[in-house]
């Protein structure tokens, strides 16, 4: 056969010419020059490629819980904050976001902060807390309380929180005053070391006592934490709580687990957990800063928040800049 037909048996059956070695060289030559210029001129723009593609959203009609386990890492545990405030706070809640904004990058474990209101009364607070929802997403209305310092709020709240949750419950769950300032790594350490069943944490009340077998003695409304499991009958224990959900709220708290036989793993985290050294009336609560604080309580106060947060060198990442000079 000679070689015309040999070529016109191989274009019949391919549907098209078959390439010489030459040819092959010719059309590889450029692809192979410009492979070597993008991994050895522009490496930064490959690196640039793949840090893109492993931070880009899944694609539509991903399983959330798969895209969660794939782009993230399960948390050591999951605490919900709720700071128990009042609506008019506009400034403090802004430094409270910052406050704990800048702390959890750091964190393993799941803190998530929420500031809870009673019903909202007034036309400007109709306004100003719903542009705050849409801008942050961290507000809690209770709608079945008026607006009240130990008139039932923390019942309310943590009968809401039993049900807000209730398909996805935390680990623990910690009512907290607008004044107090949580460090929070040192939280998570102390807190991720505590059982996850039956578990109240704070600071023990009386001042002078650090024996939590006393059942009489309850933790500071400064900030306390129960487990998920004590939320829950919390909310459904209404023979236990009925007519002790007013009053001093840390007082009843600590009543209704101790009548219910609740809360047998207590932990006192005092001294870390304290009133600031100027505090009146002045207790055994109170104290100096000290490095190992995990929560200060009575910053009732800008100058006094300035303190604590000089104290803890909170501004130490501040980079230098020609756009501001801070002067001490």
């Amino acid at each position: 056969m000679t070689n015309n037909a040999k070529h016109a048996m191989r274009t019949k059956h391919a549907g098209y010419p078959m390439l010489s070695t030459s040819s092959k060289g010719l059309i590889l030559l450029p692809l192979l020059f410009l492979a070597f210029i993008c991994i050895f001129v522009y490496p930064k723009e490959l690196e640039l490629q793949a840090f893109l593609s492993s931070c880009s959203t899944p694609p539509s009609g991903t399983n959330t819980a798969t895209a969660s386990a794939v782009y993230t890492r399960k948390p050591d545990f999951r605490l919900l904050i709720g700071i128990l405030t009042v609506p008019d706070l506009y400034e403090r809640r802004h430094l409270l976001r910052m406050v704990y904004g800048v702390q959890l990058p750091s964190l393993t474990a799941q803190i998530d902060v929420r500031f809870v209101f009673c019903r909202l009364q007034t036309d400007d607070q109709r306004v100003f807390v719903p542009l705050e929802i849409l801008m942050h997403g961290d507000i809690i209305v209770l709608d079945g309380c008026k607006e009240n310092m130990d008139g039932g709020k923390t019942h309310a709240f943590f009968s809401a929180v039993a049900s807000l949750y209730a398909d996805a419950p935390y680990d623990y769950v910690m009512k907290a005053d607008d004044d107090v300032f949580f460090r929070l790594p040192e939280l998570a350490a102390s807190l991720g070391a505590m059982p996850r069943q039956d578990t109240y944490y704070g600071a023990l009340i009386p001042c002078a006592s650090m024996d939590t077998r006393n059942r009489r003695g309850y933790m500071s409304g400064m900030g306390y934490a129960l487990s998920w499991d004590l939320v829950e009958w919390i909310a459904t224990a209404r023979n236990v709580t009925r007519g002790r959900t007013v009053g001093f709220e840390d007082r009843r708290t600590g009543e209704c687990l101790s009548l219910g036989g609740k809360g047998k793993n207590r932990f006192n985290a005092k001294p870390a957990m304290y009133d600031h050294p100027l505090s009146v009336p002045v207790t055994k609560c109170n104290h100096e800063l000290v490095p190992e604080t995990i929560a200060l309580h009575r910053l009732k106060d800008n100058p006094r928040w300035a303190e604590a947060l000089r104290y803890f060198n909170f501004t130490a990442g501040l980079k230098s800049s020609k756009f501001y000079k801070i002067h001490s």
